[in-house]
């Protein structure tokens, strides 16, 4: 049993160690059993952070150290998915801030970084990976100094511990250097105790918990998690549910705390009462919604509700409207797509739902590409089937004048590309800001650029560097509208029949442009089958089988010899089309399409548009 209390959140770039860690943390606390198989990245459990290497969702555990129950909270690294971090915060009294040694502060550090100062939360610096042979951890310290500083931390934020971490390894130590070989994460956890404050909130006043999360359980339903900020949660008892619409003077909900649950290691198990301070799960609460405030009954005073960052890009989702919808998938009607969307915004706040003037087509906005890549690959596992559009960013007027959201980029490529990012930064509207040295052989870019810039940049970027960049972007504010960016060089291959791809047409497709398809695939009218060499849209017939005479020629009897296709993922399908274009998604196919099938009718579509 413990005593004491700690909430702390592991907040850091991509790919610093934040998740490893935890997995040191619950190994050194006998948190699993000695015999017990441990899987790595225990707490990323969702299929596609395994699969992108990246944590998506604020998960929390807890471990026992010295009388004192630690809560730990990991959040995601990537900007995108700022909205869980920034609830996540809410939850904590302090934060661990994890730190490459050899890669230093990046964007996303920066981010994490400001919302933990606004909300006045000591920080714990842990250089982590300094057994790296590029390690540069003395550098690396005096850039979090500047970090701090840059962001007008106060003095009190400044003082603050470091320790030196190889936490694949579990070995810490207090200040720089490299841990001994025998050292565990004890040094870690006692800076923990005696720098993160105990958790504020009178026990005995009346009840206040705020809902930060959802999740579902197939057995309980909706669970709501949250902290208590003060009074006591007690099963059994009646509780008054506050709402985004209740007012003092008015009734609230009512309802019993049938099942209300704690952290224990990475399980959740049933508690009697949980105190002020602690993190709580709550079943029995079908119409709770984050933000919502779980009260005394006597006396229920709502808490401020969360407020997170606007969204910057929006994209809509559609009913598949294709000649192939309903082959693959299990939920194809706009009710099925609407549902679950809805449901979706109940547990992510940085994405908001519109309506449009199509029943059958929702406007989804989010933080950026990845975050909505990820929705669109986690209904398409689900077995959705669905027609998207390209992202557009969102505007706003200041002062009469249309602002668009801007973007912070730090790009660390070979030397050798130096050359070939800047000038392909240029026609986007990127302006480099900094040029440093940094890995040997390699050059740390950054730059500024408008959100709409960058849409695709990724993709681009990978091959002119061959694979060999790393990109990190974080939203940096806005900045007047900079008028029409250019998209893509060529025009799209429009098939322009239904049937089953031939080689024979292909082989005199390829000479005109890029193809996305293979022999054998079947395609319809209206889908794109390629990239034309030329800036001019293409109707062609990628169906055409040769024809059968008696009549044979070397030349014509040679085997077809096609180049590779070009294979769209998800993200590079979203970044390639046009705005009159479409990406269908269904369980088992990426297609590119036109938002109009039939020519005519692109026709029409286009005088209407000018």
């Amino acid at each position: 049993m413990y005593t004491q209390l700690r909430n702390v959140a592991l907040v850091a770039h991509v790919d610093h160690g934040k998740t490893t860690l935890v997995d040191a943390l619950l190994r050194a606390t006998g948190t699993f059993a000695a015999h017990q198989a441990v899987v790595d990245r225990v707490m990323d459990s969702n299929d596609q952070e395994r699969e992108r290497g990246i944590t998506i969702l604020a998960k929390a555990a807890s471990v026992i150290y010295k009388d004192t129950k630690i809560n730990l909270v990991d959040t995601p690294g990537h900007a995108d998915f700022g909205g869980e971090v920034e609830r996540a915060l809410t939850m904590v009294d302090g934060i661990l801030l994890l730190v490459d040694a050899a890669e230093g502060p990046l964007p996303q550090t920066r981010y994490v970084l400001q919302k933990a100062l606004s909300l006045n939360l000591p920080a714990i610096v842990v250089i982590n990976k300094v057994d790296r042979g590029d390690a540069r951890a003395e550098e690396v310290l005096d850039e979090v100094y500047q970090l701090f500083i840059d962001l007008e931390a106060d003095d009190h934020h400044i003082d603050f511990s470091v320790i030196s971490a190889v936490a694949r390894e579990g070995r810490t130590m207090v200040g720089l250097g490299m841990p001994a070989q025998d050292a565990d994460l004890s040094s870690l956890l006692d800076t923990i105790l005696e720098r993160i404050p105990a958790p504020g909130g009178d026990s005995s006043a009346p009840l206040q918990a705020l809902v930060t999360n959802l999740d579902a359980s197939e057995y309980l339903g909706r669970l709501a998690i949250g902290r208590v900020y003060q009074g006591v949660m007690k099963k059994g008892e009646n509780v008054a549910l506050l709402e985004e619409e209740f007012a003092e003077g008015q009734p609230p909900l009512k309802r019993r705390l049938s099942q209300l649950m704690a952290y224990m290691g990475v399980s959740r198990v049933e508690v009697d009462e949980l105190r002020a301070g602690d993190l709580f799960v709550v079943a029995g609460f079908p119409e709770v919604e984050i933000g919502d405030t779980i009260a005394s009954t006597e006396t229920p005073v709502a808490l401020p509700r969360l407020t997170v960052d606007e969204p910057v890009l929006r994209m809509t989702f559609g009913v598949n409207t294709s000649p192939f919808a309903g082959r693959d998938g299990k939920y194809l009607t706009s009710r099925h797509l609407i549902d679950r969307l809805k449901k979706e915004i109940l547990g992510n706040v940085s994405i908001k739902l519109h309506e449009t003037e199509s029943a059958d087509v929702m406007e989804v906005a989010g933080r950026g590409e990845l975050q909505l890549a990820v929705l669109i690959e986690g209904m398409r596992r689900e077995g959705f089937e669905l027609q998207v559009s390209r992202p557009e960013v969102i505007t706003k007027e200041v002062n009469g004048k249309k602002f668009e959201p801007l973007e912070r980029g730090v790009c660390d490529v070979p030397d050798e590309y130096v050359g070939a990012v800047t000038q392909a930064l240029a026609p986007r509207k990127g302006r480099v800001t900094d040029l440093r040295s940094g890995d040997p052989g390699r050059t740390v870019i950054t730059f500024e650029c408008p959100s709409r810039g960058l849409i695709g940049f990724r993709s681009l970027l990978m091959t002119t560097t061959r694979g060999t960049a790393m990109l990190h972007q974080n939203h940096a504010g806005w900045m007047p509208w900079c008028g029409e960016l250019p998209h893509r060089l060529g025009g799209a291959m429009i098939a322009d029949r239904e049937g089953m791809v031939t080689a024979y047409a292909l082989d005199n497709l390829q000479l005109r442009g890029e193809l996305f398809v293979e022999p054998g695939e079947k395609t319809y009218e209206g889908m794109v089958v390629g990239e034309s060499a030329r800036g001019d849209e293409m109707v062609v017939n990628a169906v055409r089988a040769k024809e059968k005479n008696n009549i044979r020629t070397h030349s014509h009897d040679d085997g077809v010899k096609l180049a590779a296709p070009r294979i769209h993922t998800l993200e590079t399908a979203i970044e390639w089309i046009a705005d009159d274009e479409l990406v269908e998604v269904t369980p088992k196919a990426i297609r590119v399409r036109k938002r109009y099938l039939n020519p005519e009718d692109r026709k029409k579509a286009f005088k209407k548009a000018n």
